[in-house]
């Protein structure tokens, strides 16, 4: 009898001990002490500020560069957002803004993103002077599952942590995902309770929480996935070897993780400067059938949407210029090297380099 067939027989569809096992799974692999799955990365987010006791009027530091759900977990919570500008050398926050930031704003809390497979190089700094300003610090770690700091799991010395398992991440579902990472068992219960309708008992609530459960069909997906996990990033990590081998030699800067880090492999991060040579590269891998994409191509406080919650921005215009000058290739699992030649060779023709052949 297979996973799913006796999920089913069990009537577990929301829930039970698929998704009471995937958190005792994730909870070893990432050396967490709880783990709350919930149904998607987002509400991840929403769940871990309102477990810290975010919420109306509050000020909260967000990265001008990071996705759209960073900005709008702030506000959803009824907090108010302020954002942080990008470090050039590796995406993640400029640690002067940062500081700035929550000497000028005071924030309650602040979310930092960790970007591209990997986190900011200053991450000891970024937790400390958190701690030390009494600024609650969650981190938003939906693309860097899998990554290592100093040795160890990204999410090992966060206080909070969330992740997404949209399906295109390294650790994906078969439809939408989520979990909230931390070291306290109160706040812990706190999680999950929110996203469990704020119940005490089946018709009884303590707290005004919402519908966020993880259900058995994705937990149970996710558990048979992290089977292959490290088959999946392994393989990942040798088309991000390859493009760091033969990208530069065609004259294609890299964003690279951090020394402190072993990324996943979750995108890679070209950085084309010129937009003509950018235009060039972006036509030709589209008339080749190659997919590209840009992670991400503006910035939160220029987002019409963002007009009227945002409280103001900290530090200079670098996101804006990350922004405008990323490319990301093709990076997935099992890449063969016919298809990261190709793709090598779509890009250094466009721009007039030699192929790797």
């Amino acid at each position: 009898m297979n996973k799913f067939h006796a999920m089913t027989l069990g009537a577990q569809f929301i829930g039970g001990n698929e998704v009471v096992n995937l958190e005792h799974m994730l909870q070893s692999r990432l050396d967490v002490p709880y783990a709350v799955t919930c149904a998607n990365g987002t509400d991840a987010l929403q769940l871990a500020l309102r477990a810290v006791g975010v919420g109306e009027g509050d000020v909260v530091l967000v990265p001008n560069l990071t996705f759209w759900a960073t900005f709008e977990a702030v506000v959803n919570v009824g907090a108010r957002p302020a954002t942080v500008d990008a470090d050039l050398r590796d995406g993640g926050v400029c640690i002067e803004a940062f500081e700035e930031a929550i000497c000028a704003a005071k924030p309650k809390a602040a979310l930092v993103a960790h970007l591209y497979g990997w986190g900011s190089a200053q991450l000891v700094e970024l937790r400390a002077l958190c701690r030390k300003q009494g600024v609650i610090l969650v981190e938003d770690s939906a693309q860097a599952f899998g990554s290592q700091y100093n040795g160890e799991s990204i999410f090992k010395g966060a206080y909070i942590s969330t992740t997404s398992f949209y399906p295109a991440k390294v650790l994906g579902a078969a439809g939408d995902g989520g979990a909230v990472f931390c070291n306290d068992k109160a706040l812990a219960d706190k999680i999950r309770q929110l996203g469990n309708h704020g119940r005490t008992a089946h018709y009884g609530y303590g707290e005004v929480g919402w519908n966020s459960r993880l259900d058995s069909l994705q937990a149970a997906f996710l558990s048979l996935s992290l089977d292959y996990i490290d088959a999946r990033i392994k393989s990942r990590l040798e088309a991000v070897g390859y493009y760091r081998e033969h990208l530069p030699s065609i004259g294609i800067q890299l964003m690279n993780a951090p020394e402190s880090y072993s990324e996943n492999g979750y995108c890679n991060v070209c950085l084309v400067p010129d937009l003509n040579q950018k235009s060039r590269i972006e036509a030709s891998l589209k008339a080749e059938g190659i997919g590209f994409g840009n992670i991400y191509p503006s910035v939160m406080s220029s987002q019409p949407a963002a007009t009227s919650y945002l409280v103001k921005h900290y530090g200079g215009q670098t996101a804006e210029q990350l922004c405008a000058s990323v490319l990301n290739l093709p990076l997935f699992p099992y890449m063969t090297e016919a298809e990261l030649r190709r793709v090598v060779d779509v890009v250094g023709a466009s721009i007039g380099g030699d192929n790797v052949g």
